[in-house]
């Protein structure tokens, strides 16, 4: 436990002073401020598309590069010869992430419902649907790093498949403005799947299925890939 608590303590020490925390924060919000000015109070469109992009950037370009880069420099091999176990360290990272996930998102609720006055989602649907989208999106990320030789490739791959992600989800152009095949698959994507049920849980209707499923589905198969795929060395 004393081992877990150090390692935990320097990985802290290392993620605050990753530029890739800090865009990760800093780009949803700069987002929010910058098209909030314009929304009417209680909008339910701006809000969740930046807490989905915040998930999206921790889950496709800070989790895969920090593992692939562990691995890039032998610090994963290195740590299977010692008493802290390469799982320890896997296990401690997911688990800043997912701590960097929920800041982010506490300043983006923080700025968007208390400054600029839009409407806040159904807890029960907001906190189910995160929890899916976040474990499906750190899937995908699992896999990059898996299958990524170093972590400059991992970076390159992660922020390859967040453009057309979103693009896909119904961030970059209303999905109704999208041609009717580009939507009906963006609804099969992660980021689709995340946007639907975060527009649900806004709307404070109950959750549609389908994207729950999906997200769930992405969830366990990739999470199995990245198990079956990912090298300590």
């Amino acid at each position: 436990m004393k081992i877990l608590t150090k390692l935990t303590g320097v990985e802290i020490k290392l993620l605050v002073r990753e530029p890739g925390s800090i865009f990760s924060l800093l780009i949803p919000l700069f987002l929010l401020v910058v098209f909030g000015g314009g929304i009417s109070e209680g909008d339910i469109v701006l809000l969740p598309m930046a807490v989905a992009m915040a998930i999206g950037l921790v889950g496709l370009y800070l989790l895969p590069t920090t593992l692939a880069t562990y691995r890039e420099r032998g610090i994963l091999r290195r740590l299977s010869v010692t008493p802290v176990r390469p799982g320890s360290l896997l296990t401690v990272q997911l688990l800043l992430q997912s701590a960097l996930t929920v800041f982010a998102v506490g300043l983006l609720f923080t700025v968007g419902i208390g400054v600029l006055g839009a409407r806040a989602p159904s807890l029960p649907g907001f906190l189910t649907a995160f929890l899916l989208g976040t474990s499906a999106m750190f899937s995908v990320g699992l896999v990059i790093a898996a299958l990524a030789s170093n972590g400059r490739s991992a970076n390159g791959f992660g922020v390859l498949l967040f453009f057309p992600l979103a693009y896909l989800g119904g961030f970059m152009q209303p999905v109704e403005h999208m041609p009717d095949t580009l939507a009906a698959i963006g609804g099969y994507t992660p980021m689709g799947a995340l946007r639907q049920s975060f527009h649900d849980a806004w709307s404070h209707g109950g959750l549609t299925a389908t994207p729950l499923i999906v997200m769930a589905v992405y969830t366990v198969v990739l999470g199995l890939v990245a198990a079956l795929y990912f090298r300590w060395e």
